[in-house]
């Protein structure tokens, strides 16, 4: 659905490179988490995605086709949530979502149905102006569902939000992407990724340093061991190797004596991988 090829672009002006001869694919039905911290060009990408910004060298193609031979018609087909959130400050909730419903060829007839989606009906007729930053990212989260695209865009969607309303807004990305929507997700947030994406591309400096599933990734950087923690009393800690673990007499010997407190396989967590793959933190 989307594929970029050795695609490279930079501002003008700048001497740097901002998007670095990158190279990936995303299929239909896919979440594909673009991860890295500020500046490293995840959001250039997407612009470049979505069309504000021109003038890069490569190759960009929307299921199947290159971007500069798409015509306007294709915004019928995207939707886009930005990281920061921009609504008419004097319009209500509902008649924000109505303006920009107005844009589309297609429209979703039961706009309340997405305000309740994000726990914003009985905010439908409040002002935005009197929107929490958390109420204001919700919205523009369901702004960009109201043409029912194929493809999403969204940029930090969870940002400043708090875990119940994190969870409703990731709850509908994972029902989205049941519906076999196609989802570009550009964050820092290696738990979101993890939860949600399908694959992950970690990028710095405008280059990409890793491509694969989370489940890969953690699987390939992780020590194949386990931890358990078990007593009574004091807590003691062991560590058995996987391998071979059913025929491990110490192993056993205490899962079948001990009061077990609890057990975790090390597989590394995506932050663990990305620094050491890059080098560099997500700060």
């Amino acid at each position: 659905m989307i594929t970029a090829k050795k695609l490279s672009f930079t501002y003008p002006g700048q001497p740097t490179v901002a998007v670095n001869n990158i190279s990936f694919s995303v299929n239909q039905g896919e979440i594909f988490g673009f991860l890295g911290p500020s500046g490293a060009g995840k959001s250039t990408t997407q612009k470049i995605l979505i069309r504000l910004l021109k003038g890069y060298s490569g190759t960009a193609m929307i299921n199947g086709r290159e971007l500069n031979q798409l015509t306007q018609d294709y915004y019928n087909q995207v939707g886009v949530g930005f990281e920061l959130p921009n609504h008419y400050p004097r319009l209500t909730a509902l008649e924000n979502l109505q303006f920009f419903a107005s844009f589309y060829r297609n429209k979703n007839t039961n706009l309340m149905e997405l305000l309740e989606m994000a726990g914003l009906q009985d905010d439908a007729q409040k002002p935005t102006s009197s929107f929490s930053k958390g109420m204001k990212m919700r919205l523009n989260f369901v702004r960009a569902l109201v043409h029912d695209p194929d493809i999403l865009f969204l940029d930090e969607p969870t940002s400043g939000l708090d875990p119940v309303n994190a969870r409703k807004l990731k709850n509908i990305i994972l029902d989205l992407r049941s519906r076999g929507k196609t989802i570009f997700l550009t964050t820092h947030n290696m738990h979101d990724a993890d939860e949600l994406c399908n694959c992950v591309a970690f990028i710095t400096r405008g280059k990409i340093n890793l491509i694969d599933s989370p489940r890969n990734l953690k699987l390939r950087h992780g020590t194949r061991k386990l931890k358990l923690e078990y007593g009574n009393g004091e807590t003691q800690l062991k560590e058995f190797p996987l391998d071979n673990l059913g025929s491990n007499d110490e192993f056993l010997r205490i899962i079948n004596h001990q009061y077990i407190q609890s057990i975790h396989s090390t597989e590394a967590t995506l932050e663990d991988i990305f620094i050491k793959t890059t080098g560099e933190s997500l700060s």
